[in-house]
This record gives C-alpha cells, sequence and structure tokens, in this order.
C-alpha cells in the first residue's frame, strides 16, 4: 500500500555491501544518517548505483526519493529507476 500524500524529495544515500540476508545480490543502498530517512530503511532505486564497474562501494549519490511501504511489510525508500542521480565526490 503506497503513502500517497508522501511527496519525493532529495536524499543522500551511499552504497555498501551486505550478504546472507536473503536479499538480492550483495552490494545495497542506504541513506546516509542525519536527514529524512532513518538509515536502516531499505532503498528501491536504480541497479546502476550498486554496480561496482561503475561506481566503488561507498559511493554517495543524491536521489528523488519517498517514503513508501507494501502491503504485509515494513517502511523503505523508493525512488524510480529512470531518474537520473547525481554522483557526490
Amino acid at each position: 500500500m503506497a503513502k500517497e500524500s508522501e511527496g519525493y524529495r532529495p536524499l543522500v544515500v551511499e552504497s555498501y555491501r551486505e550478504s546472507g540476508l536473503g536479499l538480492h545480490g550483495d552490494v545495497h543502498i542506504r541513506p546516509v544518517p542525519g536527514q529524512w530517512a532513518p538509515k536502516n530503511l531499505r532503498v528501491e532505486c536504480a541497479k546502476r548505483l550498486s554496480d561496482l564497474s561503475r561506481y566503488k562501494l561507498g559511493t554517495r549519490f543524491v536521489i528523488r526519493a519517498k517514503l513508501t511501504d507494501r502491503e504485509g511489510g515494513g517502511e523503505f525508500v523508493y525512488s524510480y529507476f529512470g531518474w537520473r542521480e547525481k554522483v557526490l565526490p
């Protein structure tokens, strides 16, 4: 069930490695601490952000994202995969 009132806003995220939890692959994206989204939330976004042949582990990006949830599941951060991200130095 999507959160209809939730709007898209900028969010700084970073790639990190986590394995063994039944997730899709070992490299994932999470929010950087100190923003509107907690660091422990999963981020659903373009797969290219977690592609180690394009970006090194720990690369930070600015994306447009919103808080949402799934029926029967918890909250997560969502960003449309077709939107361009900004890579931070």
